[in-house]
C-alpha cells in the first residue's frame, strides 16, 4: 500500500540541495491542541505525549497478561499467575517488575480484530483502520504530527530504533512519518546517524548552503511563485546544527544504574531513550521490538530467548517496562504521557505441535498506563480458554478513538487525501471510557 502525494518533489528537490540528512523530511517539534469534537468533549485531555511499545509479531496474552490457570495444560502452558499491585490482577509469573507497577495500568483483555495476517494485523492496530488496497491510513503518531504545528528542534514522531511500515505517514505528506533512528540503542557504538553532517560538509559549508537556500527562496518570491516555504526544511537545519538535539539521544550521559534497571537489551535501552525523548518535548515515540512470532520452542523463547540467547523475551520486556512506568512516575512525567503496549494480534489458546503459538486475533491483550487514565483495572474478559471475549469487546477503533481523544486530538477532524477526498482521524469508534 503505497500512496503518492505531488507535494513531496518540492520538499525533495530542496533536500538535495541541502544533503544534510534525511531529518530534512519531517515535520520536528512540539504541538500545540486541537479542540476535541463531540462526545470526547466531556474528556479533557491531560496527556501532552505518547509512547508507544509495539510488540512485532504478536505476543501470547495467554502466557502475559491474560493467564488461565484453570485451563488444560495444552492451553495454559507452564508459566503461573503472580499477584499484582493492583488487588485482583494477576500477571505472568515472568513479569515481577511489572506486577509491582499494575496500579498504573489498565489491561485491556478483551481486544478484538478479525485480522491474523502480520501486516493487516498491524495496520488495524497502529491506526484504527482496517486496511484497503486503495488508501493507506496514517499511524498514530504521523496524525500528530500532521495536525499539530510544530516549534521546536527535534522529530515530533520518532521510532527506535525504526517503525513498522504499517503505522507510517499512509496517505498523508511524507514529513508526517515517523523519524526513524535507525541503529540498536544497546549497542555500545549507538549513534543517530541523520543527526550528522554527510562526509565531507562542514558546519561553514552547511552555513553557505543554508545562505543559498535562502536566497534560492528569495528569488522565487520574487518571480511570483507562491508555493510556500517547506517549515520542516528550516526546523531540520535548526535539528543538525543543535546540540541540544543531539544530547537528547544521549543514551551514554545517563547513570549507570539507570541503564541497568531498563536492561542492557535493545527494547531495554529503547525504552529509556523514549523516556529522555518524552523529558526532551517529543510528542511521540514508538519503541519497536521484534521477536514476537513465536510459532516454535515457545516457552523457551518466552522465559530463556533464543538459541544460546540469556534471557528470553518477557524478562526482557518486564525489566523495560516496569522501569520506563516507574521512571516516568518518579519524574512526574507519567501523568501527562500515555504508554500503550501491545501487538498485532495474541497467540492461539492451544499450543501446536511444535511447541509454540500461532496467530489468534479474536481475542487478545492491549496494556495502557499514564496519560491520565485509571489504572490498576482490567477492561473485558475473555472466555475460560482465552479464545474468544466474554464481554465487552474492545476494537482496534474504539482504541483509536481513545489514544486520540486523551492526546487532545479531535477523532471527528477530517484529514485530507492528496486527491482531496476527506478521511476522518477516527470512523466507528467508541470511547473506551472505563480508562477516562
Amino acid at each position: 500500500m503505497t500512496s503518492h502525494d505531488p507535494r513531496e518533489s518540492n520538499l525533495l528537490s530542496r533536500r538535495r540541495l541541502l544533503q544534510c540528512g534525511s531529518a530534512a523530511t519531517l515535520s520536528l517539534g512540539l504541538f500545540g491542541r486541537l479542540p476535541v469534537a463531540g462526545a470526547a468533549r466531556e474528556v479533557t485531555p491531560r496527556a501532552n505525549q505518547c509512547i508507544l511499545i509495539w510488540l512485532d509479531g504478536g505476543p501470547s496474552h495467554l502466557d502475559t497478561f491474560d493467564l488461565k490457570p484453570e485451563a488444560p495444560e495444552e492451553v495454559r502452558g507452564p508459566f503461573a499467575p503472580i499477584d499484582t499491585s493492583a488487588p485482583g490482577i494477576q500477571v505472568s509469573e515472568h513479569l515481577p517488575e511489572t506486577a509491582r507497577q499494575m496500579q498504573h495500568v489498565a489491561v485491556i483483555r478483551s481486544m478484538t480484530s478479525p485480522l491474523g495476517e502480520h501486516n493487516f494485523g498491524s495496520h488495524y492496530l497502529l491506526t484504527g483502520y482496517r486496511p484497503t488496497p486503495v488508501l493507506e491510513y496514517p499511524g498514530y503518531g504521523s496524525v500528530l504530527s500532521h495536525l499539530q504545528e510544530s516549534d521546536g528542534l527535534l522529530p515530533a514522531n520518532i521510532a527506535v530504533p525504526d517503525h513498522n511500515p504499517e503505522g507510517g505517514a499512509g496517505f498523508l505528506p511524507a514529513a508526517a512519518a515517523p523519524f526513524d533512528v535507525g541503529s540498536d540503542p544497546a549497542r555500545p557504538d549507538f549513534r543517530v546517524q541523520d543527526l550528522d553532517l554527510f562526509a565531507g560538509i562542514d558546519p561553514s559549508r552547511l552555513d553557505r548552503r543554508k545562505e543559498f537556500l535562502d536566497a534560492f527562496d528569495r528569488f522565487s518570491a520574487g518571480a511570483g511563485n507562491q508555493q510556500p516555504t517547506d517549515a520542516g526544511f528550516e526546523q531540520a537545519y535548526r535539528l543538525i546544527a543543535s546540540g541540544d538535539a543531539k544530547r537528547a539521544f544521549d543514551l551514554a550521559s545517563e547513570p549507570r544504574s539507570t541503564r541497568d534497571r531498563y536492561g542492557r537489551r535493545t527494547i531495554g535501552q529503547a525504552c529509556l531513550l523514549a523516556r529522555r525523548l518524552v523529558e526532551a518535548g517529543v510528542p511521540f515515540v514508538t519503541v519497536r521490538d521484534r521477536g514476537w512470532d513465536t510459532h516454535t520452542d515457545l516457552y523457551n523463547r518466552l522465559k530463556e530467548g533464543f538459541t544460546g540467547g540469556s534471557v528470553g523475551k518477557v524478562p526482557t520486556l518486564d525489566l523495560a517496562y516496569s522501569a520506563l512506568l516507574a521512571d516516568l512516575d518518579e519524574r512526574g512525567l507519567l501523568d501527562e504521557t500515555l504508554v500503550i503496549l501491545m501487538g498485532e494480534f495474541g497467540r492461539t489458546p492451544k499450543i501446536n505441535t511444535r511447541g509454540g503459538r500461532d496467530h489468534w486475533p479474536r481475542v487478545f491483550s492491549v496494556a495502557l498506563a499514564g496519560g491520565g487514565i485509571t489504572g490498576g483495572q482490567v477492561i473485558g474478559r475473555s472466555d475460560a480458554h482465552a479464545e474468544s471475549p466474554a464481554d465487552r469487546p474492545v476494537t482496534p477503533e474504539d482504541l483509536a478513538r481513545t489514544v486520540y481523544t486523551l492526546l487532545g486530538i479531535d477523532p471527528d477532524h477530517e484529514l485530507m487525501t492528496p486527491d482531496g477526498r476527506p478521511v476522518a482521524v477516527n470512523r466507528g469508534g467508541e470511547l473506551i471510557t472505563e480508562v477516562l
